[in-house]
């Protein structure tokens, strides 16, 4: 009986914990402070330490065993959904409750911090003439660099490095950029190809981040030219920066800084 009402515990708690988060997201200084910039980082090192130095996915493992205990136990509990309701529901809202709970603390919270440019101190306002003359600027420099490297402006640049040397580069760049914002040093290193890089590859996903294992996980199909870029994207989710937009930036500008 008294597991059963902590297990109701739990499972009501979903709903404080909710409204909770909407609050706390009302004040990104707090948790820019307190947990981007405070209880992220020793807990972000702490599973990299942990699950980094494993030469594949721990993160899709654990995923595999959680959906195969989820079908096993909706097959088992199946007619307790008629039999013993209010039970079933506990047990199944407790387990979202505890997961709810463990994905913002060990890596969600990173949702509601500062933006980037408030945090980084960039210039935000830009003019469409301004983006404009950027864009163009990159598309000259991207032309110029394609004739060094193949002499001939319709000849593909082949990548020299295989995917496993890549893979080992990557974080170079991140050593660098930390050399002008020291926060955003990458170590322990944790870089993993998804063991489902095929499903990953249909659903048009290059790469996710596991926030409870703190992996950095890319598809092994994208091309080889992507592979810098993808996984440096990945880099900056580890590193707290949870707007895809955000990791774009960082990610970029780590590859440019290799």
């Amino acid at each position: 009986m008294m597991r059963q009402n902590v297990r109701a515990l739990i499972a009501l708690s979903l709903i404080p914990q909710y409204f909770l988060i909407k609050l706390i997201a009302q004040y990104p200084e707090f948790v820019e402070t307190y947990y981007s910039k405070g209880i992220y980082v020793p807990v972000a090192k702490l599973m990299r330490y942990v699950f980094g130095w494993v030469p594949f996915s721990v993160g899709d493992i654990l995923y595999t065993l959680a959906g195969i205990y989820i079908i096993r136990w909706m097959v088992i509990n199946f007619k307790r959904i008629y039999k013993d309701t209010k039970a079933w529901f506990i047990d199944v809202f407790c387990t979202i409750s505890i997961v709810y709970f463990a994905f913002h603390f060990l890596w969600a919270f990173n949702y509601y911090r500062l933006p980037l440019h408030a945090s980084l101190n960039l210039e935000k306002d830009y003019t469409t003439t301004q983006l404009i003359d950027f864009t163009q600027e990159l598309i000259q420099k991207c032309n110029e660099v394609h004739i060094e490297l193949t002499g001939n402006d319709t000849i593909r640049v082949d990548m020299p490095y295989s995917k496993r040397k890549l893979i080992s580069m990557v974080p170079a760049g991140y050593k660098n950029l930390q050399k002008e914002y020291p926060h955003l040093k990458y170590q322990p290193h944790s870089l993993k190809r998804s063991i489902y890089s095929l499903p990953l590859t249909y659903m048009g996903f290059a790469g996710y981040l596991n926030p409870f294992t703190n992996e950095a996980q890319f598809d092994e199909l994208v091309p080889l030219y992507k592979y810098p870029t993808t996984t440096s994207h990945e880099i900056a989710h580890q590193l707290g920066y949870a707007a895809e937009n955000e990791a774009n930036f960082i990610g970029s500008l780590a590859a440019m800084h290799h």
